[in-house]
């Protein structure tokens, strides 16, 4: 179980669901204060830490309020991919880890500013529009292949566009300052985070998936309780959480299907083909 696993079994439950929900209506805000008081974002709401030291603690969200445009259709469009991202990493993940990715990305932000504030003394307002964008590197990691038709015209597959903005994101920081280098390593913590402090974290998503692809299962009637009501149940020994408590259990990655296996067959056991074979 990594920290994650953790995490999410103890926090889980405050995990808030459609949460690009609530960070689009934040992103339309800050579009509308655009259009009609440019000023009133960087004067009141940005990231701003000499104000945050004096009282201003609101502007610890507000600054996800920055005006992402002043083009009614490329609020629409950018609106529209990034709800779209977002959702299917959502589902993908699970609520609590998309909530997870998102807050730790906040937290950079947060942590940019205070460096760089503390360090060199400048106020750095700190917009959210590359927290966006990190969705998309996420995106790449998690499913590469996925088409996308740039234009509506142009199909070009996830990967290609993580590789695109992951080198965009390095000559940026090559060329910044010592700030703006805080700023952009910062911007990308969560990405860090997730996928290069864990030893598998593609394997752990799919996992995680998994869990939640039987959980759905179970509570639409599609499958029924192991005998005496258990919910896991190791598809090797057979065991489940009613005969030993701590035991734990996981979905295997490379099974085809939803196999689950206890802590002591879970590296060990046959791996189940798609037609049904064992290799």
């Amino acid at each position: 179980m990594n920290w994650m696993d953790k995490l999410e079994r103890r926090f889980g439950r405050f995990a808030v669901r459609n949460l690009m929900t609530y960070l689009i209506i934040f992103y339309i805000f800050g579009f509308l204060i655009n259009m009609t008081n440019p000023q009133f974002y960087y004067n009141y709401l940005c990231l701003d830490m000499s104000a945050i030291f004096h009282g201003q603690v609101w502007r610890l969200v507000t600054f996800l309020m920055s005006p992402p445009t002043t083009n009614i259709l490329w609020l629409a469009l950018l609106t529209f991919i990034y709800y779209q991202l977002g959702r299917t990493l959502e589902q993908m993940w699970g609520t609590f880890r998309f909530n997870l990715y998102m807050l730790i990305g906040i937290f950079g932000y947060i942590l940019a500013a205070l460096i760089i504030y503390l360090v060199w003394g400048l106020v750095y307002p700190l917009t959210a529009d590359n927290l966006y964008l990190t969705m998309l590197l996420a995106f790449a990691m998690t499913i590469p292949d996925m088409q996308f038709y740039l234009y509506f015209v142009i199909p070009v597959k996830a990967k290609w566009l993580g590789i695109f903005y992951g080198v965009m994101i390095v000559l940026e920081f090559v060329t910044a300052n010592a700030p703006g280098k805080v700023a952009i390593a910062m911007s990308v913590l969560n990405f860090v985070v997730f996928f290069f402090s864990n030893k598998r974290p593609i394997q752990g998503m799919k996992q995680a998936k998994r869990r939640r692809d039987f959980a759905q299962k179970m509570q639409a009637g599609s499958r029924v309780h192991t005998a005496g009501g258990s919910i896991h149940r190791c598809a090797v020994c057979g065991r489940t959480e009613r005969d030993d408590p701590n035991l734990e259990f996981r979905y295997c990655s490379k099974c085809a299907g939803s196999y689950e296996y206890c802590q002591d067959h879970l590296y060990t056991h046959v791996h189940v083909t798609a037609d049904g074979g064992r290799q």
